[in-house]
């Protein structure tokens, strides 16, 4: 039974890594993975009322991340109908090319803390494409955001999937995973955002020619504003309503999504139907990527099963024997991760290292969070803030490798060295 649900993963690991190539979705093959995994493990195991407890458990620890993250992505999506974002980018102006690149860099790091590296990555490489005509200087910048992106995600508990995973499963928790992950991951951002900044260096910002035609905006700079400050102010608090209710995190965004669905319909209340369709939080949840959503669901219900057959166990035991360092583990799992999605790989250390042994902000989980997180930027496939980037400027893969990836490699090996000497010096 274990080679057979081996092989079933494996396959189902590498559809999903060639999603491409295959043109078979990944959510797809995730779900199907899950379902023939779980399949063989309840006919070949014959303990029908144990597996069905076990199935029971992994339903709950799964349900908690999918309505933290359906709440969050909704609340985004309200923000962005409002063009709430325009708060921060209208902000944004400079001549040139090296200071609006840091700029940009800066605000997709502090961005993607607050609200996370896919969302951050679709908002500002759409806001370049308003400031800058030349597609070169466009492309550069997409990468630089890749990278910001992540670096960004890595140190907050909602900047990324997988570090919301780790706090969600109880691994870490916010005030640590900010005290020590913040400067690793500056380090992550700015090494290659100063050589980059370097090559830009004396180039002018040639913006695109302005489309003077009117445009019928649907919200003021009020609403806009009440919007985006709200929005964000919910995702930032719930951090803090975890700490001071002891309540899972998801309850924590579904309660401030409530508050956010009672301003927004009493601020639009007396506009006209057609008007304020597309600025209810009902049309909004229309908007949200249920395909990413399934496909959560999906790997984590596939991992579970590794897991209660305790493969994942041996495996963390044969990875001990053979390589021994810890920390060289670590990094590898996050080289790793730019092959392949982050998001199996760290369900996959969450079911290898118990909590027993490694409790809560210990090494393991922190390093985990940072490497798992930055080491996607390394390939432009290897996150979703670089598939994201892919699809709108219709990056070539080829071209990051050449142009981004180095970059990205040294700067992810910067900030693990940084991290590893911090905990060394503080711990």
């Amino acid at each position: 039974m274990l080679t057979a649900l081996i092989i079933i993963f494996v396959l189902a690991y590498v559809a999903i890594a060639f999603e491409h190539p295959l043109k078979i979705n990944k959510s797809a093959s995730a779900l199907a993975g899950a379902g023939l995994l779980w399949t063989i493990y309840a006919v070949m195991s014959g303990d029908q009322q144990a597996i069905s407890h076990e199935l029971s458990e992994t339903l709950v620890s799964t349900a908690q991340i999918v309505f933290f993250l359906m709440g969050a992505m909704t609340i985004v999506e309200l923000i962005d109908a409002h063009n709430g974002f325009q708060v921060v980018t209208d902000r944004i102006k400079t001549t040139r090319l090296s200071s609006l690149m840091l700029l940009i860099c800066l605000v997709t790091f502090f961005l993607s803390a607050i609200l996370d590296n896919l969302t951050t990555t679709i908002v500002m490489i759409s806001l370049v494409k308003k400031l800058l005509a030349k597609r070169d200087d466009r492309l550069i910048f997409a990468g630089m955001i890749v990278i910001a992106a992540n670096a960004g995600g890595a140190w907050s508990p909602i900047g990324d999937v997988t570090t919301t995973m780790l706090w969600i499963g109880g691994q870490i928790t916010p005030a640590n995973i900010i005290t020590w992950l913040f400067i690793p991951s500056i380090v992550n951002l700015l090494i290659p955002a100063a050589i980059t900044a370097w090559m830009l260096h004396g180039k002018i910002v040639e913006a695109p020619v302005n489309d003077n035609s009117s445009q019928n905006e649907l919200t003021s700079t009020a609403e806009r504003a009440v919007v985006f400050w709200l929005g964000l102010g919910v995702l930032v608090a719930v951090p803090v309503f975890k700490t001071l209710t002891h309540l899972p995190p998801f309850m924590g965004v579904l309660f401030g999504l409530g508050i956010l669905w009672i301003v927004v319909d009493r601020m639009h209340k007396n506009k006209d139907d057609e008007d304020k369709h597309e600025l209810t939080l009902t049309h909004a949840l229309t908007r949200i990527d249920m395909a990413s959503i399934i496909f959560f669901i999906g790997i984590l219900l596939a991992v579970a099963t590794l897991e209660h057959t305790h493969i994942l166990t041996q495996l963390a035991t044969w990875l001990n024997a053979v390589v021994g360092r810890l920390d060289v583990i670590v990094v590898l799992i996050g080289i790793a991760s730019a092959l392949v999605d982050n998001v199996p790989l760290v369900a996959a250390s969450m079911g290898m290292y118990n909590i027993e042994s490694y409790p809560s902000d210990s090494f393991l989980w922190e390093f985990l969070a940072y490497c798992a997180g930055t080491g996607g930027s390394i390939l432009i496939i290897g996150s979703a803030a670089g598939v994201a980037a892919m699809g709108l400027e219709r990056i070539n893969f080829l071209w990051y490798l050449k142009k981004i990836s180095f970059l990205a490699f040294v700067g992810y090996l910067a900030g693990a060295a940084v991290y590893i000497v911090q905990f060394n010096i503080f711990h």
